[in-house]
């Protein structure tokens, strides 16, 4: 071991430095054994001594060595063959092709652990993170012209070339993991299928201005929002030139985004896809969706059965959750804004256009002369009886069915909870409650309960039963009467489900199933439906049982 100085120069000892600064005893020799920190001196014995400057030193070695830098290159800076900042900019260099070499890594295991890849996937999903920018759009290239081999659809087959990914040249962990994903996705048949099945669709439908934009793609980048202004109907225009394919394209864009706005704000608002309300919703969509078919065969130009039909036809069609989870990756890689998510949307509004084939109004002036407290006292004689089923209701009897298909009696409390937490935050405009969130918890009688109590505050403290909501300002009595006929209908079904007596609210009944021949009488029908076919009721039988024979119950 080197000694101490004894001979009083001033000079450093290994060991003193060591103290000094840190560094071990080892680390220093080592250093000093590579020129980094040659000693200024040695002791008679042999002993290595450093100067003055030799803290200074150390630590500028020490530092550049914590920041990853070679020795070799540290010794140029302390020599002066190059500079800190020169040496500082090789390096980072280095390393950052070493982080994109380890995210690269982290990618692809990252990958392997989601998918559950068996061990012989390994390198073939290590050479895809590989490929150069050439190779992978050769990959996502091969495989369009392979799904639409045969299929007249060159608008389509260049929309979908012209989406291949391009990694950036620092692309993140995200962007590396998406393409891997990608590139597997394109080899699943089901992929294929789908987007081939889009590219025939929209072969069919070409009329003379050419292929329609087949449903399935992402918006463009900038494409206008869904508060813009609808497209005009097709009758209002009067050129008779072709449209403007950019236009066109806009509008396709305008619509889709309208129809995925309208169709959340509908699932959102508790608004059934097969219950009267959702019609003024389609009739919308229907409108905004006509001008867009304009130069396609056979175009429709009114809302009716074909044009209903059509668009459900697109929207089954387009309705592929392979497809949209492709442009998500497409946009995931190229650093695009993913396209939203239709799911929701797509759901509710083929729901609706199956439950309403055709066009219908609900008559508005039945609810000109509807008596506000007569409407109040209905709710109030319906909550009563109905309260009264559900306090007798057992821990035992929740798992009991119902008339209501595929509902049990808790699924049907549930649902009626939810009707009176939706008509309270209609009238206090508060954020619409969540149709799928669980609103019994523990106890469904304080449950029902307390959102009888909200309701009926709600709609004699914010003027709701003399006010209008929505965009189609909608009465809000007659809101309130909805409300009435569905907790009334739901409380025969509970009757029934429980074996208790169904001639609920006599006082109300009658009135109220008045109420349900003006709201949804001219309603379609479809069987399944919490609006089915009207069943016929036995002779005799009370206003509430004519009421679930109206609403497609059996009472007999």
């Amino acid at each position: 071991m080197d000694g101490m100085n004894e001979d009083g120069t001033g000079l450093l000892t290994i060991g003193e430095l060591a103290r000094l600064t840190g560094v071990p005893v080892k680390t220093i020799r080592g250093w000093s054994d590579r020129d980094l920190l040659p000693p200024a001196a040695r002791t008679p014995a042999g002993y290595r001594l450093y100067g003055p400057d030799a803290p200074a030193r150390l630590e500028i070695v020490r530092s550049l060595r914590e920041l990853g830098i070679g020795l070799a290159a540290i010794r140029s800076v302390l020599h002066r063959t190059c500079t800190v900042a020169e040496t500082a900019a090789q390096w980072a260099d280095a390393l950052d092709a070493q982080i994109r070499t380890l995210r690269l890594r982290s990618a692809v295991l990252r990958s392997v652990a989601a998918r559950g890849s068996a061990a012989e996937e390994l390198p073939y999903m290590t050479e895809l993170a590989r490929l150069s920018a050439r190779e992978r759009r050769l990959i996502i290239t091969d495989f369009v012209e392979d799904a639409l081999d045969g299929v007249d659809a060159p608008a389509y087959r260049s929309g979908l070339l012209a989406a291949t990914p391009d990694l950036p040249d620092d692309p993140t962990p995200e962007q590396i993991g998406a393409w891997l994903e990608l590139a597997a996705l394109v080899r699943e048949p089901e992929l294929r299928t789908a987007l081939r099945r889009l590219a025939e669709y929209s072969a069919r439908t070409a009329g003379a201005a050419g292929e329609p934009d087949a449903p399935g793609e992402p918006p463009a980048p900038g494409a206008p929002d869904a508060t813009s202004e609808p497209p005009a109907p097709r009758e209002t225009r009067t050129s008779t030139r072709p449209p403007d394919p950019s236009a066109q394209e806009q509008a396709v864009i305008r619509v889709a985004e309208l129809m995925r706005v309208r169709g959340e704000a509908a699932v959102a608002a508790g608004i059934a896809p097969d219950s009267p309300a959702a019609e003024p919703v389609l009739a919308e969509l229907v409108a905004a969706w006509l001008p867009t078919q304009t130069g396609t065969a056979d175009p429709p130009t009114e809302d009716g059965p074909a044009a209903r039909a059509r668009l459900l036809e697109q929207l089954e069609t387009a309705a592929e959750p392979v497809v949209e989870r492709y442009w998500q990756l497409l946009c995931t890689v190229t650093g695009r804004p993913a396209p939203p998510r239709w799911d929701t949307a797509g759901t509710w509004t083929t729901a609706a256009l199956r439950a309403h084939p055709r066009p219908y109004e609900l008559d508005r002036s039945a609810f000109d002369g509807t008596d506000p407290e007569q409407v109040l006292r209905a709710y109030e004689a319906v909550t009563r009886d109905v309260a009264a089923l559900v306090a007798a209701v057992r821990p035992t009897d929740l798992a009991l069915p119902t008339p209501c298909a595929g509902w049990t009696v808790r699924q049907l409390l549930d649902h009626m909870v939810w009707e009176n937490l939706m008509a309270t935050s209609i009238a206090e405009g508060a954020p619409r409650t969540d149709h799928t969130a669980d609103h019994l918890g523990d106890d469904h009688r304080t449950a029902f309960a307390d959102s009888v109590r909200a309701a009926r505050t709600a709609f004699t403290g914010s003027g709701m039963l003399h006010r209008t909501y929505g965009p189609y300002e909608a009465p809000g009595a007659m809101i309130v009467q909805q409300v009435v006929v569905e907790l009334l209908a739901h409380g025969w079904d509970l009757a029934r489900a429980t074996g208790a007596p169904t001639g609920l609210a006599p006082e109300a009944a009658e009135e109220t199933l008045a109420a349900a021949r003006r709201i949804y009488g001219a309603a379609p029908r479809t069987a399944g439906s919490s609006l089915a076919p009207e069943r016929p009721a036995p002779p005799g039988a009370g206003a509430t049982d004519r009421l679930a024979a109206f609403l497609g119950r059996d009472p007999a």
